[in-house]
């Protein structure tokens, strides 16, 4: 793939393989000349639009305030680009981050200040889950900047910088646009820093420039060469012995999957490691979907005390571990509860590599030395085969009879013949990351969650965004408490013709909290759910609901949501507000005893 910017391939889904963040590291293939521009195409509304275009966004997320409405319709005069427009902006930016990890960049349009600041926490959660985001913001008119104007919008002094200084933070970029001169080059230069970072980027336009040409766009955008990134093969090399010198001595070594592999596009070098070496091959939660769980040698999710059965034995046991870019917080480790020893690990981030208590090795792209390593490993099957030895099936949930209260892993039992390559996953934060986790995913079914930042909220947003960006049928997962955080953009859903399929699990409360520490505020007001969608619906657009109290039930709305293939389908669980995943009940009192350690002494 080039590694022009109009060179992604934003129509396939091969970035749920290759990883979110900047194009692949080859050459630049010629382009052909670029044609000018009339007048009303070489504006700054227009060059940012083609360069949205360019690097594979097709749709924008917005919400239309005073400074960025010219804007607006500039965006909306670029072919291949459309405008979604949503309830609010934080639902915008969930969407955005939706979108990205379908597409492989995502970008959403608020305006200033009310806009950004409202934006700004679905950004930080992009940001944390190292996705290429790209915030635009309609900012205030040129002549302002410099004096001494109070504007609305902002929160009554003269001083225009509240909102970018709030965005340093959380990008990995910062454009103020308010003059034409070099607003070429400050965006092309965010676009590319989004890429190339795997991370968002803030761009501020001035309410009064969108529509004004400039000779700097009086011809289509010149693709700009993304310079790859490479591998220093001196220490390239010596990472590779110091590895091999510890993976071929061992007994019964493992390889563990993280969360960077899809920063690090190396998701295919993983895989071609785990073929060369033998190794059993474990995931960690947060990376759920970026392994292949189809591998011959998968043995599930390594997360400490609530592995799935079997897999932490194997881990914890090996006498060499692999971790191919993980994040060990609080919550992967089950608050710091992992049975690990660094003398028995080596550690693969992106770009670094660690071994055990000796040398660390920078400037090594983890697809390289996977790569390498892939080619010198001995195959070593002893893990695999002592996880065979001890594995025992699980159990399936008891059958419910006649009109017995639905419980969740009844559900989940039927949720797992409903999914398969033509479709999506996303769990929202909550008893659903644990019973979602237990899900086997057929190849090339998608999985998405929030695990680093674990917003409450942002699976309804990012399901907008996800569902728009592919051609996956979108299965959500979502607890009330979650979902009357963001409820509204089911609307927009709905009014894009989108077909997800939304579980609702009413089971009265916030259930995640409960499980930490529980009290009087984890209980909420209950909704009428399939009520407040109907209203929404309005008798405007495709959309079916259904409520489900038993098992009966389930299995006939499971039967016709997959029938209504064209519609946006909604279906509330009713479930009992104990009904709980017995990982969230491990989980939650180890995250709880992590809180709750006493200060050190002083």
């Amino acid at each position: 793939m080039d590694t022009k910017i109009n060179s992604i391939d934003a129509s396939t889904e091969s970035n749920a393989n290759t990883g979110v963040g900047c194009p692949p590291a080859t050459h630049c293939n010629s382009i052909s000349p670029a044609l000018p521009s009339s007048a009303h195409e070489a504006t700054l509304g227009r060059h940012l639009a083609r360069r949205l275009v360019q690097v594979g966004v097709s749709d924008v997320f917005s919400v239309p305030g005073d400074f960025n409405l010219t804007l607006l319709d500039h965006l909306l005069a670029e072919p291949g680009l459309s405008l979604i427009g949503c309830c609010n902006e934080l639902n915008a930016g969930y969407a955005a981050d939706g979108y990205a990890r379908a597409r492989g960049v995502g970008a959403c349009a608020v305006t200033f200040t009310v806009g950004g600041l409202s934006v700004l926490n679905a950004i930080a959660g992009a940001y944390s889950e190292n996705l290429p985001l790209i915030c635009i913001v309609g900012g205030p008119n040129s002549n302002d900047y410099g004096t001494n104007r109070i504007l609305h919008h902002t929160i009554g002094l003269p001083d225009f910088t509240q909102e970018l200084r709030c965005f340093q933070t959380v990008t990995c970029y910062q454009a103020v646009v308010n003059n034409l001169d070099d607003a070429h080059e400050q965006i092309d230069t965010a676009i590319s820093t989004a890429l190339k970072e795997s991370k968002p980027v803030y761009i501020s336009i001035s309410c009064n420039l969108p529509a004004i040409p400039h000779p700097t766009f009086s011809r289509e955008p010149v693709p700009f060469f993304l310079s790859p990134k490479l591998s220093n093969q001196m220490g390239l090399e010596a990472a590779v012995e110091a590895t091999l010198e510890i993976l071929n001595k061992a007994v019964k070594p493992v390889l563990v999957g993280g969360p960077k592999i899809r920063v690090a596009k190396a998701k295919e070098a993983f895989v071609e490691l785990a073929d060369a070496s033998g190794y059993a091959v474990a995931v960690m939660p947060s990376a759920k979907g970026m392994v292949p769980e189809h591998h011959s040698r998968f043995i599930g999710t390594y997360w400490g005390a609530i592995s799935t059965a079997f897999c932490a034995e194997i881990v914890e046991s090996a006498d060499a571990y692999i971790f191919v870019g993980p994040i060990f917080n609080d919550y992967s480790s089950v608050g710091y509860s992992l049975l690990l020893k660094k003398e028995k690990a080596i550690i693969v981030q992106p770009d670094r590599v660690t071994v055990a208590n000796g040398p660390a090795f920078g400037c090594i792209l983890m697809k390289d030395f996977l790569h390498c390593l892939a080619k010198r490993v001995k195959k070593n099957t002893t893990a695999f085969e002592n996880y065979k030895r001890i594995f025992v099936p699980d159990g399936m949930p008891v059958e419910l009879g006649g009109k017995e209260p639905l419980r969740v892993n009844v559900l989940f039992k039927h949720v797992q013949e409903m999914i398969s390559g033509n479709t999506a996953v996303i769990a929202e934060t909550g008893d659903s990351w644990f019973n979602c986790q237990k899900l086997k995913l057929p190849e090339g079914c998608g999985y998405e969650f929030q695990m680093q930042y674990g917003s409450i909220g942002w699976s309804v947003g990012a399901t907008l965004g996800y569902a728009q960006g592919t051609d996956k049928r979108v299965i959500s997962f979502i607890g009330d408490g979650s979902f009357q955080v963001t409820a509204q953009d089911v609307s927009t859903m709905i009014r894009a013709g989108q077909n997800p399929i939304i579980f609702l699990i009413n089971n009265g409360g916030y259930t995640i909290e409960v499980e930490i520490h529980d009290g009087p505020y984890n209980v909420i007001k209950n909704w009428n759910y399939t009520g407040l969608i109907e209203a929404i619906h309005n008798g405007d657009g495709k959309c079916w609901t259904s409520r489900v109290r038993c098992e009966e039930e389930l299995t006939g709305a499971i039967e016709t949501a997959m029938e209504k293939k064209d519609s946006f389908c909604f279906i509330e669980v009713i479930v009992h507000k104990d009904d709980t995943s017995k990982e969230l009940l491990e989980w939650g009192s180890r995250v709880s005893a992590a809180n709750s350690r006493p200060p050190n002494p002083q």
